[in-house]
């Protein structure tokens, strides 16, 4: 029997979990799940008599060390800075491991060693990463099999909120880590545009958008993500004129947002005083200057001109940002605070559905003439539990401990699903789950 052995059990875990559980009988399998709470592990195993739930908090080294060393296969959905952590231990006990996070650096300072164990590392294994490179290198692939020469790529995606399930004035809900999306595109976004390199600061950063129509789905926007350049050796583009990798979001939401940014509210890097004592209004005016008659509303109109604006003004309102309501959040920086403010404001509800939306764009010459190829995909979840992201994130993750524990993927090292032997069959398989793109190709004078 194998032993697979899952740290964690948080929300995308739920669809790999149900994977691996329904293949189990057939495969031999047993799924080993750990939470900080044995309710938790036990809540995902939903009784399955090839299921083990397990306590586990990654502080406690001595355990994960015993888990490890009981299991053939690792599977990491942990926050990511705690993966190289478990890579370490795996490679120094000669175990696999799959993530579905990036690459980090000490990970690929662990690719020889895992070699000469004859072990994998397999990364990048979920949605973005992992979907999103082996979606676009199938098509860069073909192209190049065809004789074309691409000149310009660029792949956005966004964890969204579902047409039928959006009904507040942000036009989204928390369907990641919120902690992630407070602090997401802090950096410089870095990407090449018709052969020019372009920096965008992370203040400039939420005001840098470009509009696109996806579908029937209507208007969205794009903002770039921190960096693209690295893209052109990973997927074999180095000579290539434009490459942009970008977050969706639907239109009107980085304008609202950008007021955060140009507060400081996603400032993570200090405590705020007395921060447990604070009201949403007193934390909103701690970012304003001090006035001895001006209103909070009055301020922040005058400091931010965008927030005159009265579709702009109700979403900060709608947050409950000028209430005198207590946040209650102690020792907090200001980004924990606004995280804390919005969680409730942007939960999903218990029939809610999420979406992930998709898009590449290739732009490509082939025997002299120049086309545009557009995949997309749109994927809706199924309820609150195997949401979109849980399917895009766990699944693909999922096959590919199949393959790996079926011998079907002999590489071994450090590992990103770039080659046709891993993204074909992930690919494939994903169709089964509705994970699939709908590809347009059209000649461009």
């Amino acid at each position: 029997m194998s032993k697979i052995l899952v740290l964690g059990a948080g929300m995308s875990a739920s669809s790999l979990i149900k994977y691996l559980l329904d293949c189990s009988s057939e495969l031999n399998w047993e799924v080993i799940v750990t939470a900080r709470s044995i309710e938790k592990a036990q809540s995902k195993l939903g009784g399955h008599p090839h299921g083990t739930p397990k306590v586990f908090d990654i502080s406690n080294i001595d355990l994960l060390s015993v888990l490890i060393n009981d299991s053939d296969v690792i599977i990491s959905l942990l926050p990511a800075k705690f993966h190289p952590i478990v890579a370490q231990e795996c490679v120094r006990q000669g175990k696999h491991m799959l993530t579905a996070s990036y690459v980090s650096d000490t990970l690929k300072s662990l690719h020889e060693e895992a070699q000469q164990k004859d072990i994998a590392l397999l990364n990048e294994l979920g949605v973005d990463p992992g979907i999103d490179h082996m979606s676009a290198m199938r098509v860069i692939d073909e192209i190049k099999a065809k004789g074309g020469k691409l000149t310009g790529f660029i792949s956005n995606t966004g964890g969204l909120i579902a047409p039928e399930s959006d009904n507040n004035p942000w036009n989204y809900k928390f369907t990641w880590n919120p902690r992630n999306v407070v602090l997401a595109g802090q950096g410089v976004a870095q990407y090449l545009e018709n052969g020019q390199y372009k920096y965008t600061p992370y203040h400039r950063l939420f005001t840098s958008v470009r509009e696109y129509n996806i579908m029937d789905l209507g208007k969205f926007e794009m903002y770039p993500n921190r960096d693209s350049l690295k893209y052109r050796e990973i997927y074999g583009i180095e000579d290539i004129q434009t490459i942009i990798r970008g977050t969706l979001r639907r239109a009107g939401y980085s304008k609202a947002w950008n007021v955060f940014v140009q507060l400081g509210m996603t400032d993570d890097s200090y405590k705020m005083a007395n921060s447990e004592k604070l009201t949403k209004r007193e934390f909103l005016n701690s970012f304003l200057p001090y006035h001895p008659t001006e209103t909070v509303e009055e301020k922040l109109k005058r400091i931010i001109p965008d927030t005159q604006d009265e579709v702009m003004f109700n979403k900060l309102k709608w947050l409950g940002m000028f209430e005198n309501e207590p946040i209650g959040l102690p020792n907090a920086s200001p980004a924990q605070l606004l995280q804390h403010i919005l969680e409730p404001k942007l939960a999903l509800g218990p029939n809610d559905k999420d979406m992930i939306v998709m898009q590449h764009i290739f732009d490509y010459e082939l025997f002299g003439k120049k086309h545009r190829k557009t995949s997309t995909m749109v994927i809706i979840g199924k309820d609150t539990t195997h949401t979109a992201m849980s399917i895009t994130v766990g699944t693909p993750l999922a096959i590919a401990t199949k393959l790996l524990l079926t011998g079907q993927i002999k590489d071994r090292g450090v590992i990103v699903p770039t080659k046709p032997d891993l993204y074909n069959p992930i690919l494939n398989e994903l169709e089964n789950y509705g994970v699939k793109f709908i590809e347009e190709d059209v000649d461009v004078e």
